[in-house]
């Protein structure tokens, strides 16, 4: 089953447990935390307080993308009764796989993300001991950017290293999501789909999810 997870980064913050609301009653599967901390990609977003803010008002788990340097020293902040994954990236780890197993050991799946310049073989050692590969399709960084073309490759790779040795994972992709190309990455292989201003940019973000989740069921 293909599964979308709305990025707050999108989202208008003076009406966040609203819009959260409306994500939620819409059928989104996860919320997506883009956490930015304005030295391993060039601009701030929020930190765990705003996560935090959530616990209890929401049952959508939480997907965490730590787009930070030094990820291990704030990992335990992001570990809640609602996280399911916590995502770093493979260009901000010195020692990947330990990095890797301190999440497991919160009981939170890991994840790892690879920039648009960074190539899937990266992945090789460390393929089977991951939960989830969230491709950018986008440079991280800022919100509303165009989908890279190239990444469709990228995930065509990644799917067949995933039917190869690890059949679980699950693969992932965030930017540049809209309604006209949402298809082409799920029948490239991807079955979690983060998408953030063009659920949030909406006129009816209930609605907006409902369509989306619609072309990718």
């Amino acid at each position: 089953m293909n599964r979308l997870a709305p990025s707050l980064l999108a989202a208008d913050f003076s009406k966040l447990y609203e819009q959260v609301a409306m994500i939620e009653k819409g059928g989104a599967h996860y919320i997506h935390f883009d956490v930015m901390d304005g030295h391993f990609v060039p601009n701030i977003s929020f930190g765990a307080a705003v996560m935090k803010s959530l616990l209890g008002k929401t049952k959508l788990p939480f997907d965490v993308h730590l787009m930070i340097e030094n990820p291990d020293q704030y990992l335990e902040d992001y570990a809640t009764e609602n996280t399911e994954f916590i995502t770093v990236h493979a260009e901000a780890c010195i020692h990947l796989h330990r990095t890797i197993e301190h999440i497991k050991s919160l009981g939170i799946r890991p994840g790892v993300s690879l920039n648009p310049a960074t190539p899937v073989s990266v992945l090789d050692a460390i393929i089977e001991d991951l939960d989830m590969v969230l491709i950018m399709s986008v440079n991280p960084g800022f919100g509303g950017q165009k989908f890279i073309p190239s990444s469709l490759k990228k995930i065509r790779e990644l799917k067949d290293l995933k039917e190869k040795r690890n059949p679980k994972l699950e693969i992932e992709v965030d930017g540049g999501i809209t309604t006209e190309n949402i298809k082409t990455v799920t029948d490239a292989g991807v079955g979690i789909v983060v998408a953030g201003s063009t659920v949030f940019g909406a006129p009816d973000i209930e609605k907006r999810v409902k369509e989306l989740l619609e072309q990718i069921k």
